[in-house]
């Protein structure tokens, strides 16, 4: 990756359906989890190239943290958090992530808690 890129890969509010929680109850059911990522990629190349082969496959990012939540099954999110930025680091080569997961309704009064994290360098 070029020295100070700054270009994004953005995936915003991938609904994930998962086992989440640290209560009984929680452990039975599936929740919903919000996933927003934003992936650092030298899209120049794709840009130039207009081949998708060239391109951060954002369909396999999706349907890769989709899996990885659905097989964890997590308490915390925080533990989701960890695993999924190890993955996309480890399988895509993303060097540097800002990671959101969201779980709307875990406080009534609030319409949704959740954490974010960054991992990596983005040069």
């Amino acid at each position: 990756m070029a020295e100070g890129l700054v270009d994004t890969v953005l995936i915003e509010g991938l609904a994930v359906d998962t086992v989440i929680g640290v209560y009984d109850w929680e452990r039975e059911i599936t929740q919903r989890i919000l996933v927003d990522l934003e992936l650092a990629w030298d899209n120049r190349v794709p840009g130039a190239s207009d081949n998708v082969a060239d391109a951060l496959d954002y369909a396999a990012v999706s349907e890769r943290v989709s899996e990885c939540l659905q097989t964890l099954k997590p308490q915390l999110l925080e533990r989701a958090a960890e695993e999924i930025a190890a993955l996309l680091q480890s399988e895509f080569g993303v060097r540097w992530l800002r990671l959101t997961l969201n779980k709307p309704g875990a406080v009534p009064a609030a319409r949704s808690v959740g954490v974010r994290i960054e991992r990596g360098t983005r040069a």
